[in-house]
């Protein structure tokens, strides 16, 4: 499922969820209850809405991990995500979390499960089994981001994000990829000076303009420059800090995301770069399922290109340092991980990685053994760049309580369009943190 769709339901129903960790805890306890009995299945509790990942752990069923699955037999099931931390709050407390399930809107929930001893010792099982080297380092990197420095859960699911670009665009006028931010500025002058609107946003959404904060301030400040607002070190209200929000003030003000960007919803972006229509985009690997499907890209996949987000003169960040996510966290029972289980999680951590991009032209966080053909060239680019990327960054809003994500969303295109300050932007945002 894109990041975007899972995204937009974990903001709003973070709150509810986090409201009722107290009770949780003391449902939970201390250490996590006696012992359960042997699973009779290998049942894996997912979300409704999300279709790809139980697609691909049953059609592995069938095939690699057959042997496994005749020993403990997969056993799917699902619930609208709306009921889902409800579900494993009143799971918990009956002792009864299946042996995989999807993990809490929040990363809140997931944390406190395994303090009641409710969520296996994933890197430690997986290195029992022999397979933690089949997680690519980036999508730990990404996961131990999430949940306080801990393997909470398994990269089923795993966006990178960058700028995607019309390479016949950029030939045509004559650009290179920039690979500095004064480039990146010189290529949009270029485009929008023969007419081009430089970049497709969605404002309506607010995050993919927001994402440009964060990837400035990452560039500019280094990969711990929303870790230290988090931890009150900083403040989005710091000269630096503000720096990047002028940055991409300055972007709207030259007309850079075109007429009207603060009521452009996702598709229509979307549309507005595979019809050609826009040179760049903004945009986590998910939608190269969008670039990969001809009756929506009139540009065609081999025209379009990835890039990371570019350098800041001066800066502290390294452009291998990807925003990235793992969409909706899947994690493990401690108490039904037994031999069988560990068999079955062997087994997915081997194949998964390469059943979901054959079957689903997915990427995944797991390393892919069996050699599958990329969809186009842009999907090999990004898989290769998730590969080698060693340290991952999270973005704008990952640190932020629901209450600041909603203010920083809905507060992006007055930063665009001129009706907010830079300064009041950050203000507004770094009050609502300070707020919850």
């Amino acid at each position: 499922m894109p990041h975007r769709t899972i995204r937009a339901r974990r903001l709003a129903l973070a709150s509810a969820g986090v409201m009722s960790l107290t009770l949780l805890a003391t449902a939970c306890g201390g250490s996590g209850g006696g012992s359960s009995a042997a699973p009779k299945d290998f049942k894996y509790l997912s979300v409704t809405e999300n279709t790809t990942t139980r697609t691909a752990l049953t059609t592995l069923s069938t095939s690699t991990c057959k042997a496994e699955n005749e020993a403990l037999p997969l056993k799917v099931e699902t619930i609208p995500q709306a009921q889902l931390d409800q579900k494993l709050q009143l799971l918990a407390g009956q002792d009864a979390l299946p042996p995989m399930f999807a993990a809490g809107n929040a990363p809140a929930l997931t944390k406190q499960l395994a303090k009641g001893n409710k969520v296996a010792d994933i890197e430690l099982e997986l290195k029992r089994l022999g397979v933690l080297d089949q997680l690519e380092p980036a999508a730990v990197s990404t996961i131990k981001a999430l949940y306080g420095g801990k393997l909470m859960a398994l990269p089923y699911e795993y966006n990178i994000e960058g700028i995607f670009y019309n390479k016949k665009l950029f030939q045509e006028n004559g650009i290179a990829v920039p690979g500095t931010w004064d480039a990146l500025l010189t290529a949009a002058d270029k485009l929008n000076a023969k007419g081009i609107q430089p970049f497709s946003a969605s404002g309506a959404q607010g995050w993919p303009l927001t994402r440009l904060i964060s990837g400035y301030l990452y560039r500019s400040l280094g990969p711990d420059a929303l870790d230290k607002v988090d931890a009150g070190t900083a403040e989005l209200t710091d000269p630096e800090y503000v720096k990047a929000a002028q940055e991409v003030a300055a972007l709207g003000k030259k007309g850079y995301f075109g007429k009207g960007v603060g009521s452009i919803d996702y598709d229509t972006a979307m549309n507005q770069f595979l019809t050609g229509k826009s040179g760049m985009f903004y945009m986590g690997s998910w939608a190269l399922a969008n670039i990969a499907d001809p009756k929506q890209n009139k540009v065609g996949a081999e025209n379009v290109g990835f890039m990371p987000f570019p350098a800041v003169k001066g800066g502290k960040g390294s452009i291998d340092q990807y925003p990235s996510n793992i969409g909706l966290a899947v994690t493990l029972g401690s108490k039904s991980f037994d031999d069988k289980t560990g068999a079955w999680v062997g087994c997915i951590a081997k194949n998964f990685g390469s059943t979901a991009l054959k079957n689903h032209g997915t990427i995944t966080g797991f390393k892919v053994n069996t050699p599958v053909k990329d969809t186009s060239e842009v999907a090999g680019t990004v898989r290769r760049t998730i590969s080698g990327s060693k340290q991952n960054v999270l973005w704008f809003e990952a640190l932020f309580s629901t209450k600041a994500t909603t203010i920083s969303n809905t507060s992006a295109p007055g930063l665009v369009n001129g009706s907010i300050s830079p300064q009041k932007f950050m203000e507004t945002v770094q009050d609502a943190l300070g707020s919850q």
